[in-house]
């Protein structure tokens, strides 16, 4: 394992941990939830490093404005920006060979926006998995709450930046009580790990204003679903939790018609963390995913 510290065209700091050979047959990006960072695919890291050893080029990175990564302005938390960023991790350390991509929620949007940015990339594509994300339709989500659904999704982010200009990261952690509410009532199904609901809470503190201001205004404009044409024929698995409230299992069947034979999995009582949630599960699709590469390279 080796970490990295990429300046991207525009100057930010990406932290970039990168596992595996160079000159691997196949390069697997993982690409992470909003709010989050790296340590999102934590479980999927450790069972891909059992599973192949240095055998497999793995990518992890924090997204700008998450984790270690450089924060960023509001104006540049864009998923444009964010598949940008991506493009230059890929031509930093996946020079060659075919790639699979994974993307949770955000992270999924940014593959959906590499074909406006760098449709070279997307011609290396041998391997999709998109956990938990939509192509789509975001400002229209209710949160589960059919009634004040729409003032929730405006006002939580709010809230959010807000407790985050206002209290330090400190201060947060001792009475995170707005983000535990989160976490327990809107980001995760059941059963509830107190381990992993712990970690994303702890990233949720973590996170700054800006990041949560500005990529909730960017991604109520999000629509790239007429884009993914660029991907029929790249085998793809869609994964998506039963009681998935962000990003619910109506978005995971209308991005899987979307991408000529890509294959829809709903997870029963899941909600929206499936690496955390359901890791097994995720991990067995980026395994198949990467022996399906493998056998095509």
């Amino acid at each position: 394992m080796r970490t990295h510290a990429l300046h991207v065209d525009d100057g930010a700091r990406l932290h970039v941990t990168v596992y595996g050979r160079e000159d691997a047959e196949v390069t697997l990006l993982l690409a992470h939830c909003w709010t989050a960072d790296e340590q999102d695919w934590h479980y999927q890291v450790r069972h891909l490093l059992a599973t192949y050893g240095p055998d497999l080029r793995l990518v992890t990175w924090d997204a700008r404005g998450h984790g270690r990564s450089d924060v960023a302005p509001e104006r540049d938390c864009t998923v444009p920006r964010l598949a940008r960023d991506l493009g230059q991790v890929v031509d930093t350390f996946a020079t060659e060979g075919p790639l699979v991509l994974a993307g949770h929620s955000i992270g999924g949007m940014t593959i959906m926006a590499l074909p406006e940015v760098r449709p070279d990339v997307v011609e290396r594509v041998a391997g999709l998995v998109l956990v938990a994300t939509s192509s789509g339709g975001l400002d229209t989500v209710t949160l589960g709450f059919p009634e004040m659904g729409p003032l929730l999704r405006r006002q939580l982010p709010r809230v959010l930046a807000t407790r985050a200009r206002l209290l330090t990261r400190s201060e947060r952690r001792r009475t995170p009580s707005i983000e535990r509410w989160v976490v327990n009532q809107i980001l995760m199904g059941t059963p509830l790990r107190l381990r992993d609901a712990g970690l994303v809470v702890d990233q949720l503190v973590s996170c700054a204003p800006a990041t949560m201001s500005g990529f909730y205004r960017d991604l109520m404009g999000h629509e790239r679903t007429e884009g993914l044409k660029a991907y029929a024929g790249v085998p793809t698995t869609v994964m998506v939790g039963s009681a998935d409230v962000l990003t619910p299992p109506s978005h995971a069947r209308r991005l899987a018609s979307a991408i000529d034979g890509a294959r829809l999995l709903v997870l029963p009582g899941a909600g929206h963390y499936l690496p955390l949630e359901r890791d097994e599960a995720v991990s067995a699709e980026l395994v198949a995913a990467v022996d399906r590469a493998r056998a095509g390279a």
